[in-house]
């Protein structure tokens, strides 16, 4: 099997949908001979934030001299950013290896009269095979939905659990109330486990509370007065948390701060187990950490920002980082998928706008770029179906003292960014 009949097997396997539960993905990894019960997990969930959060731990303990593996869920602009060492993609023929080693498994499971497991069950069970094999130190672990019964949480234990900020968001599949979605994420927490927690609306709180309490897990929320923002600008932030002062990171956002702060925690409880990790190392990881599609910066001249956000919670954060930057217009170029909150985004963002294009994100569930145009008809929005053709009307459009931002959702900015990285000289 080379690469191209890899990516097209696993991509073949999404006609068997998403399905929460862990018989299959268990009993998938223990016709693999049960490569996770060797590795040893940080697990993050939450709605928004995971994959930042994952991404400073991640920088923190390879900076501590660690072999550790990332596993992060979608991928922006190649496959094999799901599953990293050291910050570095699994390379193509390995996976192709992988996935042939896992078609094999998976005929021999239909043989025997069970389920074929989903795209994201079958990803995990390689990712899981992937770093035991490596023999990593750690990997950083983020859910992929929900959490109770998501492929990731197949885990028997984590030397620390993570719930970063909880919205509504994949409401079909996690319950309508913010009770019902925090139960799910908070699944992630294990029998006597640690488990970390950024603040939450009480509604949620409540619910983290009582599972934890239910497990006889010991919980730390993060305490907002306990971090201070020194500076925030549109390159990088300063911060102090707790006794840590001067803490700097390059990834935008006031928000990237407290996430950056909610990672620290984690890591604290990584220390306080024995793991040695000097705080040169937690100094420069935080630092040295990278995000791509996040409030991420392409170009200053003129402003050029991509950012995943896809639900009204990270469009606000979009907002408010939108006044980090100085510019004179507002060029908008935003794709979105049917099954989001779009008509709340929509008018978190499209108000601060001069010009609007609408386009359509590589997804079966996107709206078209007409649709969306109708939903916003107010503002004369254009609209091209092409993607590549609303980055080059963007571009057409603004001047250098402009700020072009590509948002609404990932489906649509790994697209944009590797086509960017091409054209912005």
């Amino acid at each position: 099997m080379n690469y191209s009949d890899a990516i097209k097997y696993i991509h073949n396997t999404n006609k068997f949908g998403i399905k929460l539960g862990l018989d299959n993905i268990r009993r998938l990894l223990e016709y693999m001979g049960n490569p996770q019960k060797k590795l040893k997990f940080i697990h993050v969930a939450g709605t928004n934030g995971k994959g930042s959060t994952c991404a400073f731990i991640n920088s923190i303990l390879i900076n501590a001299g660690y072999k550790v593996g990332l596993y992060t869920s979608p991928y922006l602009e190649e496959f094999e950013e799901r599953m990293r060492i050291n910050n570095k993609n699994i390379p193509k023929d390995k996976l192709a290896d992988y996935v042939e080693y896992v078609k094999d498994v998976v005929d021999r499971l239909l043989a025997d009269g069970y389920h074929h497991p989903t795209e994201f069950e079958l990803i995990t069970a390689i990712a899981f095979k992937y770093f035991r094999d490596e023999n990593v130190d750690f990997v950083v672990l983020e859910v992929g939905l929900g959490g109770r019964f998501d492929a990731t949480n197949v885990i028997d234990n984590s030397l620390v659990s993570v719930i970063s900020t909880i919205d509504y968001d994949h409401m079909d599949k996690l319950g309508d109330t913010l009770e019902k979605i925090a139960y799910e994420k908070a699944g992630i927490i294990k029998e006597n486990g640690i488990i970390v927690s950024f603040y939450q609306k009480d509604e949620a709180l409540q619910v983290i509370e009582r599972v934890a309490n239910l497990k006889k897990a010991s919980l730390d929320i993060l305490d907002i007065n306990d971090v201070e923002i020194i500076e925030s600008n549109s390159e990088y932030q300063i911060f102090n948390y707790r006794d840590y002062k001067n803490l700097k990171i390059c990834i935008i956002g006031k928000h990237q701060i407290y996430n950056a702060s909610l990672a620290l925690m984690a890591v604290e409880k990584l220390r306080s187990q024995g793991i040695t990790i000097s705080e040169e190392a937690i100094r420069v990881g935080l630092a040295d950490a990278k995000w791509p599609g996040r409030i991420e910066v392409l170009s200053r001249c003129p402003f050029i920002v991509i950012d995943g956000a896809h639900n009204p919670q990270g469009m606000s954060v979009l907002k408010e980082a939108l006044n980090l930057f100085s510019y004179e217009r507002l060029v908008l170029v935003i794709g979105m998928l049917k099954d989001k909150d779009t008509d709340k985004m929509l008018k978190l963002i499209v108000p601060l706008a001069d010009i609007v294009i609408t386009t359509k994100p590589v997804s079966d569930r996107a709206y078209t770029a007409e649709e969306l145009a109708e939903k916003i008809k107010g503002v004369n929005p254009l609209h091209f179906e092409d993607i590549d053709d609303a980055i080059n009307e963007a571009l057409r459009k603004a001047n250098k003292k402009d700020l072009i931002l590509f948002c609404g959702s990932l489906y649509m900015i790994g697209h944009v960014r590797t086509y960017l990285k091409k054209v912005i000289k």
